[in-house]
């Protein structure tokens, strides 16, 4: 079973593109942010006839988040709890039924958090604490659970072209780092990290500066594992090749391969 993240940067955009490389990856599984479009307006059909059931937590131009399924979707759960007040569509979560069970899916698109020493990284953090107490809940299923997406964290030094150059940057403060760390150590593994240790691999490169040929990227699109599903982990790699493409997203997709 495949199971992939992707942040498409605006679905009416990059629609063309998602569906050419969902026929190409065929992956069973994927969780898409930054849709930034409604639920009234999500191209659901465009979806569906390749194969995929879909819900989808969506808001006008921001945010917006999707899981796309080719196995029955039991359950959806919209928003991250801890806060009724916030109505960024930023978490999905989705039971979906596979042979012999069930696992536990969550689109996740963490907020940026810059500039940093305002209330937008205010809200980072408490949105990562959030993150942290509900992971936490989830954990007591004990079942496959997969926590998908855009976090908005480079983990470690080696996980971007130039750590400097990150000094002042939300993504990689050490708060921010910190609490990415709390959230693994409750019994998280990265499934990327589980499968490579070399330095300088990336999801992200900026549209500027030509960060995409110069490889000056960053990596801060995460699959993390519960122990269930850890145990059932076959494979993991960045397909950078839709970067590539004509008006991508300025993200790539990261995938896990599952014994299921």
């Amino acid at each position: 079973m495949k199971v992939a993240s992707f942040n498409v940067n605006s679905l009416k955009a990059r629609l063309g593109n998602l569906k050419d490389w969902l026929r190409e990856a065929k992956p069973d599984v994927v969780c898409l942010q930054e849709t930034k479009c409604t639920d009234e307006t999500f191209p659901r059909g465009d979806i569906e006839d390749l194969g995929y059931n879909v819900v989808f937590h969506g808001q006008k131009t921001y945010n917006g988040v999707a899981i796309l399924s080719k196995h029955p979707i039991d359950e959806a759960i919209p928003g991250l709890p801890g806060d009724d007040g916030d109505e960024h569509a930023r978490y999905l979560e989705a039971v979906i039924s596979v042979d012999g069970g069930a696992m536990r899916v969550a689109s996740i698109y963490l907020p940026n958090g810059n500039p940093i020493g305002t209330e937008k990284f205010s809200y980072k953090l408490a949105w990562m604490d959030r993150l942290i107490a509900h992971a936490t809940e989830l954990l007591k299923y004990e079942e496959p659970l997969i926590l998908a997406g855009d976090y908005n964290v480079i983990p470690m030094p080696e996980d971007c072209f130039d750590p400097k150059a990150w000094e002042g940057d939300a993504l990689f403060q050490p708060e921010s780092r910190a609490k990415f760390r709390e959230l693994l150590n409750l019994g998280f593994t990265d499934a990327f990290r589980a499968c490579h240790t070399e330095p300088h691999r990336y999801t992200f490169w900026d549209y500027q500066a030509g960060c995409w040929p110069k490889d000056k990227g960053i990596r801060i699109d995460h699959l993390l594992l519960s122990p269930q599903a850890a145990d059932k982990l076959k494979a993991c790699d960045i397909d950078k090749e839709p970067r590539g493409r004509e008006k991508p997203s300025d993200h790539t997709p990261i995938w896990a391969e599952f014994d299921l």
